[in-house]
């Protein structure tokens, strides 16, 4: 919408040379151009440059939110005239198609902001060769020219976006020696009278609700005798999606009696969606949108539309506010985050510790939900859709979220088995490898295990599984974390890279060093709240110091400053925020319900891939590998110290506590290399598991494989534990239940409790929050099973402390050894109670089979318990899920 103040920019008439008469068509070496808006036109002379934005001092100013600031600016370069997009929010189109720079010529049609509805800009060629104006008759007309004669609005049209009043630019303080609060006085934010609502800014980013899919890329005409269109990544299918996430046969198409469309789902693995809501089977409209992969639908009359997601997306925050309970009250992390982003674009966020920029990250990307605001991903609520808009989103946590022990191909072989389908060929997901190695140019380094490479480029591995699935979005948090300046430097380039090929990208980042390549930095203030928003360049003279050291020191010398009042008064916000905080939003709290992303792989499938990678990830640890044997074996020889054996007492009147000894020492071995196996597993492996579980994988597939594995090593220890013990030693002449082999029952309590220690281990890795409160763990774990296997003092007729030792693997584990070897009557541990044994030493294949089945129950709750610990550690949107 074009404002009154383009009155002085009215069709004017010749006004001659300096003779009076019309110039001659001989003297116009350059060609003229005449621009339409709304019906008013402009000739356009090669002599000047013009600007288009929201910006009143604009030669083209726009009352549109649709429009940036300083959108672009028409110029002749000598050999034509062109426009130059200057980064703006929401883009600037050429037939549909958002561009950058376009040449200009008579004919031309350009869009601002949207590519179907936005402002209009028409050129065409002069009428007739009309005399010109020189610079200072036309500045001098221009002022005195009445505004009936100006631009004027188009019949009927409401102006839907308010323009707020005019700010002056406020000079940032002059530093003194020490940083202290910026002085004087700001401007007051304007008061937005008519807010735009969400719904609305939407639209104005994408039009028909498809975003940057504004006109289709493929269009369908529906034939009365095509009754079932099948959707799918085979060449069979009457619509092919090249897009490894989605399945060969994904989906059918299907025309009803009636003739309306029902869409349904042929068992794929990635599912379909419609209007971002998961569906098996749902008749379609002409206002809804099916999604399948990257691909888009609409029925527009007796044609199917497809739009393809194919990269550049706008996205925006609209007052995100985050709170959690405090010490009985409330306490903000996030406080009314507002910021729009054009696509395209590399953003960078910094700001002190404290600062609410992890919440933030977590908001954006919708695994924490703000409790107020939302999330527009090109126009569309990433909160409301998020089962299907997560898989346009890439996450690059600060841990690495893949195995290090692996090679670079290796490691994504298997993290492209679990996102891709599993009907994916191995060839379809060994070329994608291959493309995204090529493009962070890891092709040369493929081979190398990722321990053995460089800080930057174990960052690029991270950043090539997210490219995997080709998504629209990356965030990446704390990348350049520990990495000297130079490897920073490659790192941020990669990024500057990655969103010049068509990406946005937004990095958490604590280093200042390489801020310039960015396209905006958002600084953001202790209490989560927004201090400034805009160009890098920029933000120190609009802090008023010279480092960022100082500025950061400042935050911290006056808290109580309001650095989001100070933002919200400058021009900065008015050119870069205005528009995206004018959205109004809903400010009551907002419900929002756990999502369980589809599986892209059958849980067989996803367990078989797991099980292999664990395999690899062990046989590539060669310590690891012979720390599994040698500590069982060296843990089974300390029991030979002990000169004892399971015979019988010497005599009726004695005792035989030695093998109480014994059974000690061996419980605690298989107690000990059992947990210490698995301590580790699910700490160290956590930010790989909650990027995995966000992108489908199973939580169950996860723990059983870890379970399979970690178990044959229990069992492989436990025997080892029970040969060595055992080999040595005089036992009973014939078991319970395998009368010639009494080692072999005795080995399978052994076994057994190795494996439910191993189950122990898992819980406490559930349950620490660092891999350094493992150890400790561990040890305390193992003293108190050296308490409670019932060998040391009497455990039985106890009230309370009985029950309580039945919570404790140990004392199962050796229950299961007593009843072969009889230890209720080799052991007498009160003299003067000869005649009361322990129960569970009770030499019976009852009770055999009872202390053994205890062990496989204990085992079984603790995986159930397990299960609900990794919640914990799950995206926040996907906890109930």
């Amino acid at each position: 919408m074009i404002t009154p103040r383009q009155t002085r920019y009215s069709s004017l008439p010749d006004r001659g040379d300096a003779t009076g008469g019309p110039r001659e068509r001989g003297r116009r070496t350059v060609p003229q151009l005449v621009l339409e808006i709304n019906g008013q036109h402009r000739t356009l002379e090669p002599g000047q440059s013009y600007t288009i934005g929201r910006d009143p001092q604009a030669d083209f100013p726009f009352d549109d939110a649709r429009v940036s600031w300083r959108h672009a600016t028409i110029s002749f370069n000598g050999a034509g005239w062109q426009l130059e997009d200057h980064g703006s929010t929401n883009g600037t189109f050429a037939g549909g198609v958002r561009t950058q720079q376009v040449q200009l010529h008579p004919g031309t049609v350009l869009n601002l902001g949207n590519g179907e509805n936005g402002p209009r800009l028409a050129f065409s060629a002069p009428a007739v060769a009309a005399p010109q104006l020189s610079v200072h008759e036309a500045e001098t007309h221009r002022h005195h020219t009445p505004a009936a004669q100006g631009w004027q609005q188009p019949a009927g049209y409401q102006q839907p976006y308010p323009q707020p009043p005019v700010q002056q630019q406020v000079q940032p303080p002059i530093p003194h020696q020490h940083p202290g609060p910026p002085q004087g006085q700001y401007p007051q934010p304007p008061a937005y009278q008519q807010p735009v609502a969400a719904e609305d800014f939407g639209r104005g980013l994408g039009g028909t609700g498809f975003g940057s899919e504004r006109n289709p890329t493929m269009i369908r005409n529906l034939t009365a005798g095509m009754r079932i269109i099948r959707i799918g990544r085979a060449l069979d299918n009457d619509i092919v999606v090249s897009d490894l996430q989605v399945s060969r046969h994904h989906a059918e198409l299907r025309q009803l009696a009636d003739g309306r469309y029902e869409i349904v789902d042929l068992g794929s693995h990635n599912g379909i969606f419609v209007n971002g809501q998961p569906v098996q089977r749902q008749l379609l409209g002409p206002l809804d949108r099916l999604t399948v992969g990257h691909s888009s639908f609409q029925l527009v009359g007796d044609q199917l539309q497809e739009f393809i997601d194919n990269g550049p997306v706008s996205f925006s925050a609209h007052h995100l506010t985050v709170e959690v309970e405090h010490k009985g009250g409330k306490k903000v992390l996030l406080n009314d985050v507002s910021f729009g982003v054009p696509e395209k674009s590399l953003i960078a966020v910094i700001g002190p510790s404290g600062s609410g920029k992890s919440t933030l990250l977590r908001a954006l990307t919708g695994y924490r939900p703000a409790d107020r605001g939302e999330v527009l991903y090109d126009g569309r609520n990433l909160y409301k859709q998020f089962a299907e808009l997560r898989q346009r989103i890439g996450l690059v946590p600060q841990s690495e979220i893949l195995h290090k022990e692996l090679t670079v191909r290796t490691g994504l072989k298997y993290a492209a088995q679990l996102r891709f389908p599993g009907d994916t060929e191995p060839e379809e997901r060994a070329r994608r490898i291959d493309e995204v190695l090529y493009e962070l140019r890891l092709d040369k380094r493929a081979e190398n295990r990722i321990t053995a490479l460089s800080g930057g480029q174990q960052k690029r591995v991270s950043v090539a599984l997210e490219l995997l699935t080709k998504p629209s979005l990356i965030f990446l948090d704390e990348p350049t974390s520990g990495l000297d300046p130079g490897m920073d430097r490659e790192v941020m380039q990669m990024l500057r890279g990655l969103a010049d090929d068509g990406r946005t990208i937004l990095v958490v980042t604590h280093s200042v060093a390489e801020l310039a390549i960015c396209d905006r930095l958002l600084v953001m203030a202790p209490g989560g709240s927004v201090a400034y928003f805009g160009p890098p360049d920029e933000a120190l003279h609009f802090f008023g110091y010279e480092t960022w050291a100082d500025v950061f020191q400042a935050f911290e010398n006056y808290p109580d400053h309001d650095w989001a009042g100070r933002y919200k008064g400058s021009v900065h916000y008015q050119q870069y925020s205005a528009d995206v905080d004018a959205v109004a939003v809903q400010q009551a709290p907002v419900q929002h319900q756990p999502v369980i992303p589809p599986k892209p792989q059958s849980w067989g499938a996803q367990l078989w891939t797991l099980i292999r990678r664990y395999l690899s990830v062990i046989a590539s640890d060669k310590g690891f590998m012979a720390l599994s044997v040698l500590l069982p074996a060296v843990l089974g020889l300390v029991s030979t110290v002990v000169p004892a054996s399971f015979g019988l007492r010497p005599n009726p009147a004695g005792s035989n506590n030695a093998a109480g000894t014994i059974m000690l020492v061996l419980a605690i071995g298989a107690c000990f290399s059992g947990a210490a196996n698995s301590v580790r597993e699910l700490i160290k492996e956590r930010a790989i598991y909650e990027r995995e579980r966000a992108t489908g994988l199973s939580r169950s597939a996860y723990l059983v494989s870890k379970i399979i594995v970690l178990g044959f090593f229990s069992l492989l220890q436990g025997t080892i534990i029970a040969g060595v013990g055992f080999s040595t030693r005089k036992l009973p002449t014939e078991g319970l239940i395998i009368k010639g082999a009494p080692a072999i029952e005795m080995a399978v309590g052994i076994i057994l409790l190795s494996f439910a220690s191993m189950m122990f281990g898992l819980v406490i890795s559930a349950l620490v929050k660092t891999a350094e409160k493992t150890m400790p763990l561990l040890v305390m774990f193992a003293i108190v099973q050296v308490v409670f296997t019932g060998c040391l003092f009497q455990l039985f007729g106890k009230a309370g402390l009985e029950q309580f030792a039945w919570l404790m693997p140990a004392r199962w584990g050796v229950g299961v050894v007593g009843t072969t070897v009889d230890l209720g009557h080799l052991m007498i541990l009160d003299p003067a109670h000869r005649d009361q044994h322990d129960s569970l030493w009770t030499h019976s294949i009852a009770q055999w089979s009872i202390n053994a089945g205890m062990l496989v129950v204990l085992s079984t709750a603790l995986a159930f318990l397990v299960l609900r610990l990794l919640r914990r550690h799950e995206p926040e949107v996907m906890q109930k899920g």
